[in-house]
Parts: C-alpha cells; structure tokens; sequence
C-alpha cells in the first residue's frame, strides 16, 4: 500500500434524528482531536439530555486513525458503539466524535433492529457534516542571506509548503510546515540552493 500523508476530518458538528417503531434517536458528530475534548463533548450531551434511556458514542482520531473507542451504555454488547464506528470508518473519517442519544418508544427493536437503528442515525449526521482534506505534515526552519530570501518563497511554492513563521535577525528564517510525502524531495532539493542554511527539522 502506498504511502498517503492525506486524510478527512470534520470542520463542523451536524445532527441528525432518526425514529424507528416508537424510539427516538438524536445522532450528534463532532471534530474532535484529543481526549480533553472528548470527554468535554460527552459531558456536555449526557447534561443536556439527562432523561435519555442510553448515550452511546464511538469516535476515531489521528491521522492513521489508531485512537478508536466505541460504548454501548446500557445497549445490548456491540449494539450501538459498534455499529457506530463502523459508520465512521466507512466513510473514512478521522478526528470525529459520534453520539447517538435513544429515548426508548416502549417497543423492543431486537439485536439486528438496534445495530440498523445506531447505524443509521450515525449516518445521518456524518452525511450532514462539512467535510475538510487534511495532511501529515512535517516541519523544518530554512535561514539565509536577506538577498536570498525570494529563494525560499520559490521553495515555498515548489512543494505547496505553509510559512508558519518568518524572523528577521541576522538573516532571514523561515519555519515551514511541508506535506510529509514532499519532505525529503525538499530536503533534497536545497542542494540548488546553497545560499540556504541552518536547517533544523
């Protein structure tokens, strides 16, 4: 499998509500990038619907996704966190946070009822939610002579590089934040342009 530095990630929450045969799921998606945020987000739902019968959630984070976590709370085992998840994945999302909140309607809706009914509320609210591409990104800081300086501009725009920062001293220096893929190509590429120094990664 090839290397990709790319990956989608929310850049807005949605909602969505779903009723099946009484019950009322209210499905709720998040950006989300790190546990103190998470747990604010949960907080923050389980208060807001305190007389909920269940408040169950997965959500997925990092670049490579390596942070997933899925709960039923209460549901029958892989139920509801599950299904949810798998939604997730499938719509190749990370840094997302799903919660499905069910008010139970009086009728049961059995194991394969329960994994459609989760399933599809956290469709819904991924199907509703702004989408951003967003890349692995590598960091380094290029210096030289105020006469070069337009050299590392043309860098900048050679490899679609972000100027994070820029200082003025004794010489120029610029931090740069570049696509992981394209670093060693830069890297490689400042043998043309000898008049750079100082590179710190």
């Amino acid at each position: 499998m090839l290397f990709s530095d790319e990956y989608k990630e929310p850049s807005a929450p949605a909602e969505a509500t779903l009723r099946e045969r009484g019950s009322r799921f209210l499905a709720f998606a998040y950006p989300v990038q790190d546990e103190a945020t998470l747990k604010s987000l949960l907080q923050s739902v389980k208060q807001e619907f305190p007389d909920a019968t269940h408040h169950c959630y997965a959500v997925v984070m990092h670049p490579d996704k390596s942070y997933q976590r899925s709960n039923d709370d209460g549901e029958p085992s892989n139920t509801a966190g599950r299904p949810i998840l798998r939604m997730i994945l499938s719509k190749d999302l990370t840094n997302v946070l799903v919660v499905v909140v069910r008010y139970f309607g009086g009728t049961q809706l059995g194991i394969p009822g329960l994994i459609k009914a989760y399933g599809d509320a956290a469709k819904a609210a991924l199907d509703g939610m702004e989408i951003q591409l967003s890349y692995i990104e590598d960091y380094c800081t290029l210096c030289t002579d105020f006469s070069r300086e337009q050299d590392i501009h043309r860098l900048v725009g050679r490899f679609q590089a972000r100027l994070i920062e820029r200082n003025y001293d004794q010489e120029v220096c610029c931090r740069l934040a570049v696509k992981r893929s394209q670093f060693p190509a830069l890297l490689q590429a400042l043998t043309d342009f000898p008049g750079i120094r100082h590179i710190k990664q």
